[in-house]
């Protein structure tokens, strides 16, 4: 049975879209199954992120409750193995049913290894949603005090609802403003109150390949971010990998 990964943040500008397309592209790259839904209703961005932003994909309420199946989500045109949902926009949070959508993610681990839920920032009826079905959770912090605090109030949140398989990436990562507050990874981790899963270096390949939509693997394999998105791959399956941001 495939594995439900939710990639969520406390708040916007974190670079989550980015930290759950490089994953999830790295997984498949490495001939994972990988499943990607959108979750973030209304403000879908993941597209971009995966370089599908012309695939015309079926939304995640088009397989839940319109008829179309799971083999008919998007499939990447240079990733074989990495399919697509992308959020619906003419509703809200609200409003989707949660067992159509949990049955959905049922059949899904059926069909593939991993389904990254990207949830949308903030802890509105988005985030519940996904915090409800998922098992895994990446979440994704900046290193200033503000991402941190609302990274340690997620990290809260999920332990009130029993979650507890909670790894904490540190993104968009800048040494040089570490070294000038004399601020540590360390620093981070305990405030956050969370088990480091990776960090990520600021990278301006990650903008730059958004704008050309295609995945930062393909279009910066060697970069910075490139290194990072598959080292936390590699821990996401198990397999020893160790910490390092160079």
């Amino acid at each position: 049975m495939g594995e439900l990964i939710a990639v969520l943040s406390g708040k916007g500008g974190t670079g989550k879209t980015s930290v759950c397309a490089g994953v999830a592209t790295a997984l498949a790259a490495a001939g994972k199954r990988v499943l990607c839904i959108d979750c973030d209703v209304g403000l879908r961005n993941l597209d971009i992120s995966l370089g599908l932003s012309d695939s015309g994909a079926l939304s995640f309420l088009d397989v839940a409750t319109g008829g179309y199946s799971l083999s008919q989500a998007a499939c990447h045109p240079v990733y074989r193995e990495l399919s697509f949902l992308t959020a619906p926009v003419n509703c809200r949070a609200e409003d989707v049913a949660e067992e159509p959508f949990r049955e959905m993610l049922r059949q899904a681990r059926k069909n593939f290894d991993y389904i990254f839920l990207d949830a949308p920032a903030g802890v509105d009826a988005g985030f519940r949603l996904v915090a409800g079905a998922a098992e895994r959770f990446l979440l994704v912090t900046g290193a200033g005090p503000a991402a941190v605090r609302d990274a340690a109030r997620v990290a809260d949140l999920l332990e009130l609802m029993g979650r507890q398989d909670v790894r904490l990436v540190v993104n968009r990562v800048d040494r040089s403003m570490l070294a000038t507050v004399r601020l540590t990874i360390d620093d981070v981790m305990d405030t956050a109150g969370l088990p480091l899963l990776g960090v990520v270096l600021e990278d301006s390949h990650v903008p730059l390949a958004a704008a050309f939509s295609r995945p930062v693997l393909q279009f910066a394999p060697r970069c910075a971010a490139a290194r990072a998105y598959r080292n936390i791959a590699k821990r996401i399956q198990g397999l020893h990998q160790p910490i390092q941001f160079k």
